[in-house]
């Protein structure tokens, strides 16, 4: 809204000085006279400090003496109309004054009307602009919410897969373990069962010959080796196993 000069209040002296001054220029003494001369103030404050000013400035309308001219008789009616509109000046007067202060009043009141409705308006389009931002706070709360939930669940899944990779990891290494341990079981097995085949051979060739142990020995090293595959298979299957566990993964 706009600050206008005119609006501002004023005291009851300056009205009073610019009164004086109108009607000692012999002008009519109005609102819009006292607020031009003055240069600012509402229209409400200046009707009422005019008011008070033309209330300490009433005097009283001495009727003139009802005297009849002694000369001319026949003067009497002209006499008797022209009192009557003597008498009568001062309220037509103080009646164009009052209208005139009536019609500014009703000017000012249009313009704080005008001024009302255009403050109803930009209230109007800030109470939409506010929910417009409300709005979109919503919805930016719950695209936050849902992020946060889509960031927990991703949390939850890296967790689970590195604690599944982990388990995996520990299976792993407990059959390379166990592998380790299959492996140096069987290289015992062979030492001490070819530490028992010499043993055993030398005793046969003694007994039955070289040629029956010599055989016997290379089927014992047969069926060794037979287990030593065995055991390398289930070796590549354990590890065929891993690899398609991290596959997996």
């Amino acid at each position: 809204m706009k600050t206008d000069m005119a609006h501002l209040d004023v005291t009851l002296g300056d009205v009073i000085e610019a009164a004086d001054t109108l009607q000692n220029d012999k002008q009519q003494v109005t609102i819009e006279a006292v607020r031009g001369l003055i240069g600012a103030g509402s229209t409400k404050t200046i009707h009422q400090h005019l008011a008070t000013w033309r209330a300490s400035h009433a005097k009283p309308v001495e009727a003139p003496k009802a005297e009849m001219p002694p000369e001319l008789l026949a003067e009497l009616g002209r006499w008797a109309r022209q009192y009557a509109q003597d008498a009568g000046a001062g309220m037509r007067d103080a009646l164009a004054r009052a209208e005139s202060d009536m019609d500014a009043l009703l000017a000012a009141g249009n313009e704080l009307e005008a001024e009302r409705d255009g403050l109803n308006a930009e209230l109007g389009d800030a109470r939409i602009a506010r929910e417009q931002a409300q709005l979109i706070a919503d919805e930016r709360n719950e695209e936050i919410e849902r992020l946060t939930a889509e960031l927990r669940n991703a949390r939850q899944i890296a967790a689970d897969a590195l604690v599944g990779k982990a388990k995996d990891q520990l299976a792993i290494d407990g059959k390379d373990a166990q592998l380790a341990d299959l492996r140096q079981q069987l290289e015992r097995n062979v030492a001490a069962t070819a530490a028992e085949s010499d043993a055993r051979l030398r005793a046969q060739m003694e007994l039955v010959g070289v040629t029956t142990e010599r055989d016997n020995l290379a089927a014992e090293i047969k069926e060794l080796r037979t287990t030593l595959d065995n055991s390398r298979s289930e070796r590549s299957n354990l590890r065929a196993e891993l690899e398609t566990l991290r596959a997996r993964k």
